[in-house]
């Protein structure tokens, strides 16, 4: 059967309509609890695998960068874009560690910890997470399907509710334009 792309853009634009109509206000706390750490001279620390790393990417690109207003270059920093780190963390630790090693070393009481994992079950996400609450960090997860392990370990989970791996990130990608929105306009 050929695959309907009407059917399939239907089925994501319902879905984004769905979650932000259930989430609205979640997605405004996660803003504000950004905005909130940043104020305090504090950082976000996004990060994920795969698709959820390029993510994190790019929710730390347009916050240190600008999204659509010039405003001051705000403190965010994607965990997966420094090789020599990853690597090195990898080898010495293992994988599970690439992301909760570089939170212990950078993130502060009062930072907001961004964890981004479709699945909500990536091992180097949870061990993150784990690291993050230690040090009293803000979790925010970004997840979807029933939310996995992830969801319960978060101070705030955004849940795509679908298994769809593809529907999951186009909607993980609005979520993210709008914070990026949101904290525009609260530092312009």
């Amino acid at each position: 059967m050929p695959f309907d792309v009407q059917a399939y853009a239907t089925q994501g634009a319902d879905l984004r309509v769905r979650f932000f109509a259930d989430h609205d206000g979640d997605v405004r706390r996660a803003a504000q609890w950004i905005e909130e750490s940043l104020r305090r001279g504090g950082r976000l620390l996004a990060f994920g695998n795969g698709g959820s790393a390029a993510d994190a990417q790019h929710l730390a690109g347009e916050l240190a960068g600008h999204f659509k207003r010039d405003r001051r270059a705000l403190a965010a920093v994607a965990l997966s874009t420094d090789s020599s780190v990853l690597t090195c963390i990898a080898n010495d630790y293992g994988f599970d560690a690439v992301f909760a090693r570089q939170i212990e070393a950078l993130g502060a009481p009062g930072d907001v910890a961004w964890a981004i994992s479709t699945s909500g079950n990536s091992p180097n996400v949870l061990r993150a997470v784990e690291t993050a609450r230690a040090k009293g960090l803000l979790v925010i997860g970004l997840t979807g399907g029933d939310g996995g392990k992830l969801a319960p370990q978060c101070d705030l989970a955004l849940i795509v509710p679908t298994p769809e791996t593809a529907l999951i990130q186009e909607i993980h990608a609005a979520i993210l334009h709008v914070v990026c929105e949101l904290l525009d306009a609260a530092f312009e």
